[in-house]
Order: C-alpha cells, then sequence, then structure tokens
C-alpha cells in the first residue's frame, strides 16, 4: 500500500470532528476545512482532486487539515476541479443577519475574509457579494509573503493600487517593482504572481473584472 493509499483510508475512517485537530476552532486555519467540506458536496475523493489537479494526496490532505497552506495555484487548480473560483472560500468571521444597506453597502466590521496563514495573506472582499461583473478586494500580504513560484492565469482584467509597504509584480517574463501611490492594470489570462518585498506589509485594493479570483 502507498502511502497515498494510506492516507486516503484514513481520510475515510477519521471521525468528522478531527479532520483538522487543534485547527477546528482557529478562525485563521478554516480554508483547509472549507475545502474539504466542497470536495465532500461534490462527491469526490483526495485521490479524485488529486489526480485532476496535479497535486499529491499527502499535500491534499494537509491542507485539509489546516497543516499546511495552499499556493494561490494550487488554490485555483483546487477550485476550478470543484466548480467553483477562489471567491467560494470569502467567509465572514462572524455571519450577521443582512442589514438594510447590505446589497450596496459594505462596513468594514462585516467583510468576507480569507486568510491564508501559512502563506501569510488575507483577502477581503469589499464588494456585496460575488455575483455582479466586479470584484474588488482589500489584500494584505506580510513581509516575503506573495502567491507563490507559479505564474497563474485567469479569464478577465484585473487592476490595483498599493496603499502601503512594494510590491514585485511579475506579468509574463517582465518584473515590475512598485510602491506605495502606485498602481497597475493588465489582462488576468497573461501569467502573473507577485510577492511583498518591502519591511512593512503590502496592502492593496484589488479590482478583478468579472470575479474570477
Amino acid at each position: 500500500m502507498t502511502d497515498d493509499q494510506a492516507l486516503e483510508m484514513r481520510e475515510h475512517a477519521e471521525p468528522e470532528d478531527d479532520r483538522v485537530g487543534e485547527t477546528a476552532s482557529d478562525p485563521v486555519a478554516a480554508l483547509g476545512p472549507l475545502i474539504r467540506e466542497l470536495r465532500k458536496q461534490k462527491g469526490l475523493t483526495l485521490s479524485d482532486v488529486a489526480a485532476r489537479t496535479g497535486l499529491s494526496v499527502g499535500h491534499l490532505s494537509q491542507v485539509e487539515r489546516g497543516l499546511s497552506t495552499p499556493t494561490i495555484r494550487q488554490l485555483q487548480q483546487v477550485s476550478e476541479t470543484m466548480g467553483v473560483t477562489i471567491g467560494w472560500f470569502f467567509r465572514a468571521d462572524q455571519p450577521e443577519p443582512p442589514s438594510p444597506d447590505s446589497d450596496v453597502v459594505v462596513r468594514a466590521h462585516r467583510r468576507r475574509r480569507m486568510t491564508m496563514s501559512g502563506v501569510g495573506i488575507v483577502d477581503e472582499l469589499l464588494t456585496p457579494s460575488l455575483d455582479g461583473a466586479l470584484e474588488l478586494l482589500f489584500c494584505t500580504l506580510q513581509p516575503g509573503a506573495g502567491s507563490g513560484p507559479e505564474p497563474y492565469a485567469h479569464a478577465g482584467e484585473e487592476a490595483g493600487l498599493v496603499l502601503t509597504g512594494e510590491m514585485e509584480l511579475f506579468v509574463e517574463e517582465t518584473r515590475y517593482h512598485l510602491r506605495a501611490g502606485d498602481s497597475f492594470a493588465f489582462p488576468s489570462t497573461k501569467p502573473h504572481r507577485y510577492r511583498s518585498t518591502g519591511t512593512v506589509p503590502l496592502q492593496i485594493v484589488w479590482a478583478i473584472t468579472p470575479p474570477s479570483y
């Protein structure tokens, strides 16, 4: 029996409450359980997702248990395999009843967010939903954090404004160095990646159209 087969068997045998160990009550480790939740909704096994993404069963199991954080490219691969965009993983820390203005306004304390603590990235959704033609994000990257060494691409266009910190942006083979006050725009179909290169957190207001991140 291979290690991947053993992990697959353990995945089916483990009680539901043990699936993420001590991270179950940690809000910054919620990404893994959400991936597992969606995978089960789709009726897929770890082996199914591994075969379709090229990622190993072992790595996917660690991600689901909150022991490892996927890169943006890996999360994109997992999302595409399960028929959603990365935006599906945005969740409110404390869900609240809809307010009278929630279809137009997003209050600062009500933002939905996706936290990838293992790679030092927090993305907050600034638009009320992902149902329209525009996705607006407030992104915070700790020094050294980034989308990973592998570029990724998707449908649409994107643009952003750097508020604080410094950013290294690659679009295809070209490298750009941005500081606070600089902005950018490019077709999302071009392979791209990015990294926070300064000594303080990088904060960006990032627009994507259509919502495909």
